[in-house]
């Protein structure tokens, strides 16, 4: 395969592939972010102590962590099917790979709200700050580099999930890659899957280090 043919192909798994793992992302954050200060909230000594809350929460995040991607994303076809109309395609496998990341992500949450000085959350319950002041004010613009961090590392797990999702009915640079260079034998295309990913990771990497470096400038500045 030539580099003329190979061109359109990695352009379309490319585009596929951010499609799903940038609409996959909005929803993790979305979904994960209030799991994640729940967890935190409910726990011992936390602001809304629910020892059973906490509990349930914690298994339910726990055992959607412990499900290895390639059985979650079959367990998944049904509600996928009623959720989008299909299992098949970039749209659709936004749903399997959303709902594997948000455990992922509510616990990298979890661990940057836990990070925050609790000196600061005393002095605002001291000034009469209710809970969600308390989330907005204080635990959320504190953990926000830690914050920036685990979302850094979740795009990248979605990023391999994607790759994934492509080989059982997904689009992206995984389906490109299972099909042409595995399938067909085109040892070049795969290699050069593999280096367009590679260079996808890299960026956001960059990305999101280079935001939780400014974050942390500024946060030293204002203190």
């Amino acid at each position: 395969m030539t580099w003329s043919e190979m061109q359109p192909l990695l352009a379309q798994g490319t585009v596929d592939t951010l499609y799903m793992v940038l609409w996959s992302t909005l929803v993790t954050v979305l979904g994960g972010l209030p799991l994640g200060i729940l967890l935190v909230l409910t726990d011992k000594d936390g602001l809304l102590q629910n020892a059973p809350v906490n509990k349930v929460v914690g298994v339910i995040v726990n055992i959607g962590r412990s499900l290895p991607f390639i059985i979650l994303l079959i367990a998944l076809i049904p509600f996928t099917t009623f959720v989008v109309g299909t299992f098949i395609g970039p749209t659709a496998m936004i749903v399997p790979l959303a709902v594997g990341a948000i455990p992922f992500f509510a616990r990298l949450v979890e661990t940057a709200i836990r990070e925050v000085d609790h000196g600061l959350v005393e002095a605002v319950q001291a000034m009469g700050g209710s809970v969600p002041t308390i989330v907005r004010k204080v635990l959320l613009p504190q953990a926000l580099p830690s914050l920036v961090a685990g979302v850094t590392t979740t795009v990248i797990a979605l990023i391999g999930y994607s790759a994934m999702a492509g080989a059982v009915g997904g689009e992206g640079l995984g389906s490109k890659a299972v099909t042409y260079g595995f399938q067909r034998f085109e040892n070049g295309f795969m290699l050069a899957t593999v280096v367009v990913l590679i260079l996808i990771v890299t960026a956001v990497q960059l990305l999101g280090d280079g935001v939780v470096r400014l974050l942390a400038r500024r946060g030293r500045t204002a203190s």
